[in-house]
């Protein structure tokens, strides 16, 4: 599902128009973005979480040459699926 079919869906669901359905998910993504940003973690009950995770330096290999490197330290956004939704997709 793109972003149109997903803006469309969201109209039907709620009977927003389509413009009210995109401007509701540009939000919701602005908002998860920014909450991110700021290292907070949002909780949706019966969906999911989200959060940044730290991801500690380590060493990797060039594929291209073989040369030992260092891949440095990085914050990584991670979505966590509750267990209510997990049990819903493996009914």
């Amino acid at each position: 599902m793109n972003k149109t079919q997903f803006v469309k869906a969201i109209a039907e669901k709620t009977g927003f128009t389509i413009k009210d359905a995109d401007a509701f998910v540009n939000a919701y993504a602005d908002v998860v973005k920014e909450t991110l940003v700021a290292g907070d973690k949002i909780q949706v009950v019966g969906f999911g979480s989200y959060e940044v995770k730290d991801v500690a330096e380590k060493q990797g290999v060039n594929p291209a040459t073989g040369e030992k490197i260092t891949i440095a330290a990085c914050k990584k956004p991670v979505l966590k699926f509750s267990s209510a939704l997990k049990d819903e997709l493996n009914k």
